[in-house]
């Protein structure tokens, strides 16, 4: 799974869904969230939920951290997800 976060690059947008995927593991978004969430050095703020909403409780940083790489967000969502 570290390997496919870290190929997601600057204005890269992916879903929990797609990360597990790619990392063999469908059906276990929430796996995907929960080593983000206690895990560092990945570009968590990359990955949204299958609507393109942002983490609840980050949507600001995440929003930020985003739009720095030119990815436009509006109302916790990713724009056009």
């Amino acid at each position: 799974m570290a390997a496919i976060l870290n190929n997601l690059l600057p204005g890269d947008v992916s879903t929990y869904g797609e990360v597990a995927i790619e990392a063999g593991f469908p059906g276990r978004s929430r796996s995907v969230g929960a080593f983000l969430k206690k895990s560092e050095g990945y570009p968590w703020w990359r990955v949204v939920n299958h609507k393109g909403r942002l983490v609840p409780g980050k949507e600001l940083l995440q929003s930020r951290l985003l739009k720095s790489e030119g990815v436009s967000t509006i109302s916790g969502h990713v724009v056009g997800f």
